[in-house]
């Protein structure tokens, strides 16, 4: 379908550390990223609580949509340079595509909830429907630009994110084993934390990339480029992502929602400021206006004014989130599983409610695998293309990718409060911290 799309006069250009200049020139991009849904991820953190790890990680949401709508331009320019389509269905690009694809990128995040992944565990939300839920909901700003194009785009730019959409080409882009969302992360997260695991050959990537019939593939002479972007991937998981310290402050984050969430619902929030904002998530009510409310900063104000509540666990918990005193954890396997309930059970025996200050926290990643047939969850897997125009799977050519492949790595950790490993517990309960450790120490790897 052929969209009368507006250019802007003049180029419009925003300074990134990433892409150095994020270059908009649709109307229809500059509209979106003006209304107040897109606006509001300036203030959700694109890593959550890794900031309390890696103090530099304070970037948002909103740059990391910014950097893959990028990302997906220069892949639209590509094609357009080097595989125009020149009859239908002949499985190059067709350029009419370009608007929906940016558009998609763009909003790919727009449904993440205040610090992400905790709040979505509590609450039992789901950032991609959300995001469908905005693009569609004709409330929103977002709604209302996307139905300048045409009635039905916003479907469209919808069906992008539940990987629906008919053009297969499209969907790679924003969502594959290697995307323009994946990328732009590991590239953005790398330099925001300080690391380097995340920095991968991404010029070369996007000059190998080509469009064909079943979607995207990459020339035989990318391979390698293609092969660092994978490994990369997984150093970033294992380093960043999974660190345990973050964890810990995830696990306090969620037990302090949790707390929340159990006094609201057993009347004990009555005669102190109630979170009001929190209250359509508590009584699972939820409509967008009230989704589209909630950012980091809110919870943190809530945070704050839980310091002066009465409820103990509820203010040593937020006291914990606000400066930074994560629960420790230790690493534990199916030999020593066992030992978890009488460890939660001695926390709680020394003064601890276990079920606010005991947590387990299973962090897993699959850095590559192959298309199965069998399974129900889609998986686009990286193609290869040969000389001959031939498609071979990543893994079949390259020894390293192979060694990663449908391996889960990660670990589980139990945790707790750091009080529990005192050197000198001098107080009643000292036998009780002694038990811990002995235990600990024995059977796993703090």
């Amino acid at each position: 379908m052929t969209y009368n799309i507006q250019k802007l006069p003049r180029e419009k250009v925003f300074r990134d550390p990433i892409h150095n200049y994020i270059h908009v020139q649709h109307k229809v991009i500059l509209d979106l990223i003006n209304t107040r849904e897109f606006q509001r991820l300036r203030r959700v953190k694109q890593l959550g609580t890794s900031s309390f790890t890696f103090q530099g990680a304070e970037h948002s949401r909103f740059t990391h949509c910014m950097g893959v709508y990028e990302i997906t331009r220069l892949i639209c320019d590509n094609f357009k340079r080097n595989y125009p389509s020149q009859s239908p269905n002949d499985g190059l690009w067709d350029d009419n595509e370009r608007i929906v694809a940016l558009c998609a990128a763009l909003l790919h995040d727009l449904g993440h909830g205040p610090y992400s992944h905790a709040f979505e565990h509590i609450f039992n939300t789901d950032h991609e429907q959300w995001t469908q839920t905005i693009i569609t909901s004709p409330e929103t700003e977002i709604n209302q630009v996307l139905r300048q194009v045409s009635p039905e785009f916003p479907e469209k730019v919808a069906s992008v994110i539940a990987k629906t959409y008919k053009n297969a080409q499209v969907v790679q882009m924003i969502s594959s084993q290697i995307d323009a969302d994946r990328m732009d992360y590991l590239l953005r997260d790398a330099y925001f934390t300080g690391t380097k695991y995340g920095m991968f050959d991404l010029t070369r990537i996007l000059r190998v990339m080509r469009p064909y019939q079943g979607g995207i593939a990459f020339d035989a002479n990318g391979m390698h480029a293609v092969e660092d972007y994978v490994l990369s991937r997984f150093q970033m998981y294992q380093q960043v992502y999974f660190h345990p310290v973050s964890r810990g402050m995830e696990v306090v984050l969620t037990k302090l929602l949790r707390r929340a969430k159990d006094l609201y619902e057993h009347n004990q929030m009555n005669g102190f400021e109630m979170p009001s904002l929190l209250v359509p998530f508590f009584e699972n009510t939820v409509t967008t206006e009230d989704y589209l409310s909630l950012d980091d900063g809110i919870l943190n104000t809530y945070f704050t004014l839980w310091l002066g509540y009465p409820d103990e666990i509820l203010k040593d918990l937020s006291y914990r989130f606000l400066n930074r005193k994560p629960f420790k954890s230790a690493q534990y396997t199916e030999e020593s599983e066992y030992k978890l309930p009488e460890l939660a059970n001695i926390v709680e025996a020394a003064g601890f409610d276990k079920s606010y200050y005991t947590s387990t926290n299973t962090s897993y990643d699959l850095p590559y695998d192959v298309y199965n047939p069998r399974e129900h969850k889609s998986r686009t897997q990286i193609e290869i293309m040969q000389n001959d125009g031939s498609l071979i799977e990543l893994s079949t050519l390259s020894t390293l990718v192979n060694a990663l492949t449908g391996k889960n790595l990660g670990d589980e950790r139990f945790y707790f409060p750091k009080a529990m490993l005192q050197e000198h517990p001098d107080d009643i309960f000292s036998e009780e911290y002694i038990k811990f450790q002995k235990h600990i120490y024995n059977d796993m790897i703090i």
